[in-house]
């Protein structure tokens, strides 16, 4: 029986690694002239000398392997077995490309062979390859996970955080880092007190090698060798490949950092002519051969420059495809009326919402800082360790991108998992993830990945937490096309939303306003999973349109009974879903009462009240009869002292007087 852990080189195999890495060098020398014609644009990227390690990696991995790459992906993605007609027509914008012309040089997607695409974000892909590989071992998936970067990712945060939870949770993640010396134009021993990569990542425990990344087949042996360690006993894995780029870092970049005779000293070592040459002297190819394939590939090149040349664009009337799933689950069923009630709180009616869905779908877990032997922040998954144990209530390293990543990776294999941040101002720490990975990778991909993640956190202010845990954010997350945003302030809906989020194919974001944990009341015993499309009328009225949401509901409401003692009916309208905006309801109600003002515990410059006042503008500017008001934080940090607090957020106070001013009314 033949040894896994050593690569079989039989003629037909080392025809292939030469083929491999001949077509990626081939056809980058393509792309340049393409590049230099105008015809391929933006950054490029080019890997020409570092072919050795992506044909010597992918000649020891099985097609249910995943990949996840870096934006020098050209060579791991030919390597794989895109073909080249697909990555040709990516790089042109051409709608036959891979992602279908959206993601170009940096972003070749290939769901078929599970290439999960390159990343722009320098260590962005570390996070989202744990999380594919945590998914995996969840569903006792037999798969490795490869994770291709670069030298300047061992700076990133997200290169450690990744170390760490793949270690921490014994992922099979095969990390491989590809040092080319130069982090863009900053030289390693520049950018590094320690630039022994392999020793660093040794440090968290794992297995670390340094290999000749100029040696194809040493890179097929040392991976051949990881894969074989980590079927047989899941546990991340790292290896250095100590390479070099011979062009510069991008078409744009002068290249004024390094000597020309550097490049020259490491061109002696070109993996292409090493192998060839290795091969020759050994007789075991002949040169005929290798103008055979050089003529093959010469070939494949034309036929995929000239299919790209002919392909069409994609047309502007599907500008906005694949920015969200086309087709949405239908709502759950509205419920009956039960005559049975609970009094609960929202922190209880939140943990039952939970805890339902995990009852229903062993596919649910929770992750995040304190969820499981604390029991949550705000006490909300308090018990629930004891009910579903370590594996699905999932304490986490203080790594809110790590963890964020992860939790991105596993549901786009299939994992339904919760996500809890502590709170939204730690959010910020994770916004890479949630912005460039999770709302992008649809439209990037072409619609080949989504990442359907439910991501949980307390926002809001009240509690004399000060500036860096009172902010209310959630309109930042609005901005952001890809992501729905909800905000649920009722039982009801803290109960209801969470099923429903998790069976939405985009990912969702759920801001819990920090006081409405302790909001006690009535909630039918039977609640279950709620609709999250509209916006809610909570109060009707003939007067004037309140609009809020979150934490501001209850005083809109109070501040609406306390308008009706003096004869004034204000409507109040619940947003609940902050992205996207139900328009349809608010400017039904707007049309009605002739005026309205909006609640928003966010700053005023720029928030999500402005985004609301222009529609009004926009879409029923004739049926006003005053501006639209607005009721918005202080511009200034949430401070500590509680007068102070007070007079930054919104209060009863302030939508009443905001009220009598679109009136007319004295107070």
């Amino acid at each position: 029986m033949s040894d896994p852990t050593k690569p079989k080189l039989d003629h037909a195999h080392i025809r292939d690694l030469l083929r491999g890495m001949m077509r990626i060098r081939r056809f980058e020398g393509k792309c340049a002239e393409l590049y230099t014609q105008e015809k391929i644009r933006g950054f490029l990227h080019l890997y020409d000398g570092e072919e050795a390690v992506a044909v010597g990696v992918m000649a020891a991995l099985t097609p249910r392997d995943r990949i996840v790459s870096t934006y020098r992906e050209h060579g791991h993605a030919l390597a794989r077995g895109m073909s080249m007609e697909s990555a040709m027509a990516e790089m042109f914008g051409k709608a036959t490309g891979c992602s279908g012309g959206r993601g170009g040089s940096m972003h070749l997607f290939d769901h078929e062979s599970n290439f999960y695409g390159g990343n722009a974000i320098v260590g962005g892909g570390l996070p989202l390859a744990t999380g594919l590989a945590l998914g995996d071992m969840m569903q006792g998936e037999d798969r490795v996970t490869v994770c291709f970067f670069g030298d300047g990712a061992v700076a990133e945060g997200e290169f450690h955080e990744a170390m760490n939870l793949a270690a921490l949770w014994k992922l099979p993640v095969l990390f491989i880092c590809e040092n080319n010396l130069y982090a863009m134009g900053t030289a390693l021993d520049r950018a590094q007190a320690e630039t022994d990569i392999a020793m660093r990542a040794a440090s968290y425990g794992m297995k670390a090698e340094a290999v000749d990344g100029m040696s194809v087949t040493s890179m097929e042996a040392a991976t051949r060798r990881a894969v074989a360690t980590m079927r047989e006993t899941p546990h991340p894995q790292f290896i250095e490949a100590r390479t070099y780029r011979f062009r510069a870092h991008s078409m744009f970049d002068p290249e004024l950092y390094r000597d020309k005779s550097e490049v020259r000293d490491w061109r002696k070592r070109d993996p292409i002519e090493r192998f060839k040459g290795w091969l020759l002297d050994n007789n075991l190819i002949h040169e005929d051969e290798i103008t055979a394939i050089e003529t093959e590939v010469d070939a494949q090149i034309a036929n995929a420059v000239a299919a790209a040349e002919q392909a069409p664009w994609e047309t502007v009337e599907d500008l906005e495809c694949d920015v969200v799933a086309a087709d949405r689950p239908a709502p759950p069923a509205a419920a009956k009326p039960s005559e049975e009630v609970v009094r609960t709180t929202y922190r209880d009616a939140v943990r039952a919402g939970i805890m339902d869905a995990m009852l229903r779908d062993e596919r649910v877990f929770l992750m995040g800082e304190d969820v499981g032997a604390y029991g949550g922040t705000y006490a909300v998954s308090k018990g629930l360790l004891a009910e579903f144990g370590e594996t699905r209530i999932r304490d986490t390293p203080l790594c809110e991108s790590g963890f964020t990543g992860a939790g991105i990776g596993a549901a786009m294999v299939g994992m339904k998992p919760i996500v809890e941040i502590m709170t939204v101002n730690f959010s910020l720490l994770a916004l890479d993830q949630i912005l460039n990975t999770a709302a992008t990778i649809r439209h990037m991909s072409g619609g080949q990945f989504a990442a359907p993640v439910v991501i949980r956190m307390a926002t809001g202010g009240g509690r004399q937490l000060a500036a860096q845990h009172s902010h209310s954010l959630e309109g930042w997350y609005a901005h952001i096309p890809g992501l729905r945003v909800l905000a649920p302030a009722t039982l009801e809906d803290a109960r209801g939303m969470l099923w429903t989020a998790l069976h939405d194919p985009d990912p969702v974001l759920i801001f819990e306003h920090l006081l409405l944990y302790n909001h006690t009341g009535d909630l039918a015993a039977d609640a279950g999973a709620v609709e999250i499309e509209r916006a809610a009328i909570r109060r009707p009225g003939r007067d004037i349109t309140l609009i809020t949401y979150g934490g501001s509901l209850y005083k809109t409401l109070e501040a609406a009974e306390a308008l009706a003692a003096n004869g004034i009916e204000a409507e109040v309208i619940d947003l609940r879903v902050l992205r996207p905006l139900d328009d349809k309801t608010i400017m039904a109600s707007v049309a009605r009462t002739r005026r309205a003002v909006v609640v928003d515990e966010g700053w005023r410059t720029g928030s999500l009240s402005a985004e609301i006042a222009a529609r009004i503008m926009e879409q029923v500017f004739w049926h006003l009869d005053a501006p639209v008001g607005r009721v918005c934080s202080a511009e200034v940090p949430i401070p500590y002292p509680k007068h102070l607090e007070e007079a930054a957020i919104p209060q009863v106070a302030d939508i009443i007087a905001a009220v009598h001013s679109s009136l007319g009314v004295r107070a």
